[in-house]
């Protein structure tokens, strides 16, 4: 149960793709701030949300770097001192992308509302899938086991459908920007490079899940069958 060879074959590919993702971060967040941008981060996100017709959505500083993120609940975009501040192309890309999904919210994209209904299920499926996965190998109870894999699979589908809200949200804040005068071409480009480069961290995080959830059914299974 604790050490397999295999286990690293399926986890290694998804660990190289979020290493190569994060330095694409990096990389292009350092670039994206040395290209400026007309407004600041929190003044593009209002102008955003001011022509899309969305005037109930709040914007205010948060801490910490990279802790931008788009509140549902209180209806309210959080940013970091660096992005709420900022005038630069990084700054107003990760604020545009956060004031996308607040649009999303106001005109009730599918995708989100039914990634927002699946929070619960994704957080709770974590945590159920360890605490059943060694219950079920201490107890020698298959069916504990199972039960584990059903509760984590529950973390792969949210991730799945966090997908296409993310891509999304990054397509708006990309091709909204340019066309609200906010960036130039050259800044355009730069948005690009970092919502490109974070959307790859989505996708390594679901292909880890998907991977670490084919080890255990394919390590489950042969080990029924040869109970069998």
């Amino acid at each position: 149960m604790f050490f397999d060879p295999m286990y690293f074959l399926f986890a290694l590919p998804p660990v190289l793709l979020m290493l190569w993702a994060q330095a694409r971060i990096r990389s292009s967040y350092a670039h994206g701030m040395q290209i400026p941008a007309k407004l600041s981060g929190a003044a593009a996100a209002q102008h955003i949300l001011d022509g899309a017709g969305v005037h109930d959505v709040g914007i205010e500083m948060t801490h910490g770097q990279l802790s931008d993120h788009y509140d549902p609940s209180n209806k309210m975009l959080r940013l970091s001192q660096e992005v709420y501040h900022g005038r630069t192309a990084t700054a107003v890309g990760i604020a545009a992308h956060e004031a996308g999904h607040a649009l999303q919210h106001a005109t009730h994209f599918a995708p989100l509302m039914v990634r927002n209904a699946a929070v619960p299920a994704a957080q709770f499926g974590g945590t159920a899938f360890m605490i059943l996965l060694v219950l079920g190998f201490m107890l020698r109870a298959p069916a504990l086991i199972w039960l584990g894999i059903g509760a984590f699979a529950c973390t792969l589908v949210f991730q799945v459908i966090n997908l296409p809200v993310e891509f999304d949200a990054s397509n708006r804040a990309k091709r909204l920007l340019p066309e609200l005068g906010i960036v130039d071409q050259e800044g355009a480009s730069a948005v690009s490079s970092v919502l490109n480069a974070a959307a790859w961290t989505y996708v390594a995080a679901t292909l880890q899940s998907l991977m670490i959830l084919l080890y255990y059914v394919m390590r489950f299974s042969g080990s029924s069958s040869r109970d069998d």
